[in-house]
């Protein structure tokens, strides 16, 4: 008997249909005799249509009440797989984030698990009952409401799992795992049989919408197993997502490039004629961070004038929040001369931890694109990813061709 926590996306629960179906699953574990908990995201849609109402009553939304609405979302849902599961004689029991105690820290719209008191449902299981939790949201110090952000019912099974020493982790949604990159746009794309945490990692924050980074994180950090399935295939075994020491296979030679990420949801920012001092980077960097906005891609250019012009990236939906930030607290302190933002870029990332033995793949890469006509704007690198920032209209293009360089599509 084996415990297994398993998630289920927005459209594995889309409908009462979908819904029987995810009980007609967890019934057939439970009569293996294995002890399951269900996370359930809400009903595909359902978030949007929330926090679209909210913004009919206010454009900008206050943070507290917006994670009061749009929490009811998977609180319906938890409530319909409970009652799917009784409907076919089985003991299933509900839990909101607050029931389970879910602590959170109070960063509304995004905020961080910082414990989970498991004893609760340590108990139910051990009476028989089949745990439904609802993903994406938890509870402060407070008592208030949290949500964990977008994705956030990944990071909720995962820690759940952690917390439970579940045996694994079943992530489903409506694709039977991890491609080498998204099907849609490449038909081409393979999907892997394992795929290392880091590169896992790495495409996640790359821009992969497989999992959410934070719930690949959660799994690295307290070595929890975890599977990405498809809810609509019975059979498929998925992907495994496992450490580099044990992803080994009798293989003479492992793949150097296990997939292309891509990103369109980031904007760049960029303040010219900087004065080239140190502490100029943190009189930038840390209004927006003390404003909870993440960066991601930094690079830094020195002129021969002794000033410097200084460009990052951020979410698309927070770039005008970072610009009138930098423009009326930070462009008169630091006399930049200019300060512009451009939300027509996209990020593509090629990840491989044979990247750490191979020379020659950014070379390739920059060939590659160079031979398309792409020009490249920033570049990002680590011991298994290159990224580089271009022109979104060539998105599409860029995947394609480093794809088929790369020969993703054999295996």
């Amino acid at each position: 008997m084996a415990l297994i926590v398993q998630k289920y996306g927005g459209t594995s629960v889309a409908n009462p249909e979908r819904i029987r179906n995810v009980a007609r699953r967890v019934a057939r574990y439970k009569a293996m005799g294995h002890q399951v908990v269900v996370v359930v995201s809400a009903m595909s849609g359902e978030t949007n249509r929330l926090i679209g109402l909210a913004k009919e009553i206010m454009p900008d939304p206050d943070p507290r009440e917006l994670d009061v609405m749009v929490s009811t979302g998977e609180q319906v849902t938890i409530g319909m797989t409970a009652l799917a599961l009784m409907e076919l004689g089985i003991k299933a029991k509900s839990y909101t984030g607050t029931q389970v105690k879910i602590l959170t820290d109070n960063a509304f719209n995004k905020a961080r698990i910082l414990n989970i008191d498991e004893h609760n449902l340590k108990s139910d299981l051990a009476d028989g009952y089949v745990c439904v939790v609802a993903g994406f949201q938890g509870v402060d110090a407070n008592g208030n409401i949290t949500t964990l952000g977008r994705g956030g019912s990944d990071t909720t099974g995962v820690a759940l799992a952690a917390a439970l020493g579940a045996d694994e982790c079943q992530i489903y949604t409506d694709v039977d795992g991890v491609y080498t990159t998204d099907p849609r746009l490449v038909p081409e794309a393979r999907r892997l049989d394992k795929i290392t945490f880091e590169e896992m990692l790495e495409l996640a924050s790359q821009g992969s919408k497989v999992l959410q980074i934070r719930s690949v994180e959660f799994a690295g950090k307290y070595k929890v197993k975890l599977r990405v399935l498809s809810s609509f295939d019975e059979d498929g075994d998925g992907t495994l997502i496992t450490f580099e020491e044990d992803s080994k296979d009798d293989s003479m030679e492992e793949p150097i490039i296990s997939g292309i990420a891509f990103n369109r949801d980031e904007a760049k920012i960029t303040i010219l004629g900087v004065p080239d001092k140190p502490g100029i980077a943190y009189q930038i960097l840390g209004p927006v961070a003390d404003a909870n906005i993440d960066v991601d891609m930094i690079i830094q250019n020195v002129g021969a004038d002794g000033t410097t012009d200084f460009t990052f990236t951020v979410h698309k939906n927070e770039m005008n929040k970072a610009l009138s930030l930098l423009r009326d607290k930070v462009q008169g302190h630091i006399q930049a001369r200019e300060i512009n933002g451009d939300d027509k870029i996209a990020k593509v990332s090629v990840v491989g931890v044979g990247m750490r033995s191979h020379v020659g793949i950014a070379s390739q890469m920059f060939r590659t694109l160079a031979e398309e006509g792409i020009n490249i704007q920033m570049i990002s690198t680590s011991e298994i990813k290159i990224a580089v920032v271009i022109d979104e209209k060539y998105m599409e293009l860029a995947v394609r061709v480093l794809h088929k360089a790369f020969e993703l599509e054999a295996k």
